[in-house]
């Protein structure tokens, strides 16, 4: 309600009403309007600083629910990199190792996957940290899958090629178990026969009488089948797929160098030529140029027994016989 001021005025004994003047008015008004200003000012502040506009509350909701699928996607992200690593340590160790391919490089695997400027229009964004960390998770992602995929591209194409590859991997004895009189000495670290002295053997010794039939251990051709030093009568074989296999202290050969050889021909006779303590053959199988264990490589020959027996028996620290 409107108020209404009296005054009274003794002359004539009564109350007369008193209206306001044109300034009373104004600054009526004017208090009026700052009061409402100031409580404007007040409750707009409440709102956008205490308690928050719908707009701003809904886009506070927003960004809350954006960070918290972020922070699950890179969980994700992370258990994916965990899953690609198990798969890229089995792929080296295992995939690749039964075809004898080399270990992808640490260096491919591990490469970088752009510049320094990459990422400077997603730093612009609101909380740019977040978002950075799971674009690069997911690039590196995006590029070991891509290494990844062409390790299996080889695998598989090895994979087709296993049938013509296993014809040519050294897979038998080269002395018959019905020829042999023992196996002298296995792969390793043995005692030499002449020097008394430890040194490493680098293949197996079949002690046989002499004359007794040599027999190539996988298809190749013949690379070397001449006197060696040390080694006597010697034939060297190129199986391809990097193998090559070694015979020595032959008493005998019967192939020339270039000649393609079938495995189970006869190539050879056991004999004690070169630095020999009597008759026997001396094999090597070499792997892109490296000795490796002979033993690993009769499963064509053996039953599982005997090829177990032939693991053992490879291993004794017995002297060598050249």
């Amino acid at each position: 309600m409107k108020k209404i001021y009296y005054r009274y005025n003794p002359q004539t004994l009564s109350y007369e009403r008193v209206y306001p003047s044109a300034k009373d008015r104004f600054l009526t008004v004017l208090r009026h309007l700052a009061t409402g200003i100031f409580i404007g000012f007040g409750v707009f502040w409440l709102l956008a600083y205490v308690i928050g506009s719908p707009r701003k509350v809904a886009q506070e909701k927003e960004q809350e629910l954006m960070q918290s699928q972020y922070q699950l996607l890179s969980k994700r992200l992370d258990n994916a990199l965990n899953v690609l690593g198990d798969i890229q340590r089995r792929d080296d160790n295992m995939y690749r190792a039964v075809f004898h391919a080399d270990p992808i490089s640490v260096s491919i695997r591990k490469s970088g996957v752009g510049g320094v400027g990459r990422y400077q229009e997603l730093m612009e964004l609101s909380n740019p940290g977040m978002i950075v960390e799971t674009a690069q998770k997911m690039d590196y992602l995006e590029k070991q899958l891509y290494v990844q995929s062409n390790s299996f591209d080889e695998i598989l194409d090895l994979a087709k090629n296993q049938k013509e590859r296993i014809r040519h991997v050294p897979s038998i004895q080269p002395v018959s178990d019905k020829d042999l009189s023992r196996v002298a000495s296995g792969y390793g670290m043995r005692i030499d026969p002449v020097y008394g002295t430890r040194r490493f053997h680098a293949g197996m010794d079949f002690t046989s009488p002499t004359g007794t039939p040599i027999y190539v251990t996988g298809d190749g051709t013949v690379v070397h089948a001449d006197w060696k030093p040390g080694y006597g009568k010697c034939i060297i074989v190129d199986h391809g797929y990097d193998y090559q296999t070694l015979y020595a202290h032959m008493s005998d050969y019967n192939v020339t160098k270039g000649q393609k050889v079938t495995r189970g021909d006869i190539i050879g006779k056991v004999g004690s030529t070169g630095k020999s303590t009597g008759p026997h053959l001396h094999y090597e199988v070499r792997v892109k140029g490296k000795p490796d264990n002979p033993a690993k490589y009769y499963f064509m020959d053996l039953t599982p027994e005997e090829y177990d027996q032939m693991l053992r028996i490879s291993a004794n620290h017995g002297q060598v016989m050249d």
